[in-house]
């Protein structure tokens, strides 16, 4: 059993540091019934998760199969300050009211996943207000700033003369308090956390609690372009309170590779079930668009219902296999003549008309199902149904 569950631990990881105490782990709650601890933290800094916030819930999920309790920290403390990871500047910090109140959809969302028996929901302003300021002073002594300084993203704006916040320093020493207060056994995070996941084993150490955690690191999950990163600033990103037709949609426009790499860090089929369907794609005997569909709808069926996503691929099946409209399109009423463009923009179509021009030159852009190839066309009075893409609709009259 021991092997097995290392064998689904181990699926998808980017890197484990100190595999070996997950192992002892591992043992002792099959020998002895013993749990243990597995801690992982998100600032609640948007009210909505996305599938690339899912790839750890995924994993902590795994780990409740085999004995181990989630400490799920919503960070409404380190959301104010800000994560620096990854960025070139200092975060806009945000006021505790909209903390709470995008910490309250956290809860309400991870439980998808997450078996609410197996999980602690805590919240990381409980230990660090009442660490306070000689608390604070004596964590910062644990740290040089010369070491701090050796993190990638602070070496960048460090040399290229940009702006740290003395905060932006302290964050990393908060996330690591939160393991030296809730003694983690282990802690997961992304690739891009790997600074702040050491610096709990560090202050552990350092605070001498008696343990060390184990540390596990997640690759981040491609967006739908199979490019860049999942990001809603980015635009292709499913977010999981999507309604059940958008995401099944969504699901189905990634390409056939990229299915592959969502099986591995989304699905909850085992290991031997996703290589036998792989198989079975690479002989000819499934049909990769199958495949596709049995991934979309164990997806929508767990941020919906069985029932939702049966319905969402019928609708799908119905607007792409015979290329209907959609039967629950927006309506929006705009007054014309309006150029193409505009109207796009303004029926939540595009983004900008810059990128609606590039769509109707590339041939994306219909209107009643014929394509729009003139780029400057006005919409006089009446009503159109307008598509851009595959996925995106609007009913638009013009008066």
């Amino acid at each position: 059993m021991v092997r097995e569950a290392l064998a689904e631990i181990r699926r998808g990881t980017a890197e484990i540091i100190d595999e070996e105490r997950i192992e002892k782990l591992l043992r002792d709650y099959f020998e002895k019934g013993k749990n243990y601890y597995v801690k992982a933290g998100f600032d609640p800094t948007a009210p909505d998760l996305h599938l690339g916030h899912t790839v750890l819930l995924q994993k902590l999920a795994t780990f409740q199969k085999y004995g181990g309790i989630v400490q799920f920290i919503i960070g409404d403390f380190t959301a104010m300050i800000g994560d620096p990871t990854g960025k070139s500047e200092t975060r806009k910090k945000l006021d505790r009211e909209t903390v709470i109140k995008n910490a309250q959809s956290y809860k309400e969302q991870v439980f998808k996943v997450l078996d609410p028996a197996k999980t602690e929901v805590v919240f990381n302003s409980k230990w660090l207000d009442a660490l306070g300021a000689s608390g604070l002073v004596e964590l910062t002594t644990l740290f040089s700033v010369a070491r701090m300084l050796e993190r990638d993203d602070f070496e960048k704006r460090f040399k290229s003369n940009r702006s740290i916040a003395i905060s932006e320093f302290i964050y990393p020493l908060l996330q690591g308090y939160d393991s030296v207060y809730l003694k983690s056994d282990i802690e997961i995070g992304g690739t891009d956390q790997k600074f702040n996941l050491l610096m709990g084993r560090h202050l552990q150490r350092s605070y001498d609690i008696g343990k060390e955690q184990a540390v596990l690191m997640m690759p981040i999950l491609e967006g739908l372009d199979g490019v860049q990163k999942m990001s809603k600033s980015l635009g292709n990103y499913i977010g999981v309170t999507e309604d059940a037709n958008t995401m099944f949609a969504k699901l189905m426009s990634i390409s056939d590779e990229l299915m592959w790499r969502y099986y591995e860090l989304l699905s909850a089929k085992s290991i031997e079930e996703i290589e036998a369907l792989k198989e079975g794609v690479t002989s000819g005997e499934v049909h990769p668009k199958y495949a596709k569909e049995l991934l979309a709808l164990e997806i929508v069926t767990r941020y919906h219902d069985a029932e939702a996503s049966k319905k969402a691929k019928e609708e799908f099946d119905r607007v792409h296999k015979k290329n209907e409209i959609p039967s629950d399109i927006k309506e929006v009423v705009l007054q014309g003549p309006i150029w193409i463009a505009k109207a796009l923009v303004e029926a939540g179509l595009e983004p900008s008309t810059s990128q609606a021009r590039r769509d109707i030159q590339a041939g994306a852009v219909r209107i009643d199902k014929e394509k729009v190839s003139d780029k400057d066309l006005h919409l006089e009075a009446g009503e159109y149904i307008v598509q851009v893409g595959k996925r995106k609709f609007a009913k638009i009259k013009v008066q």
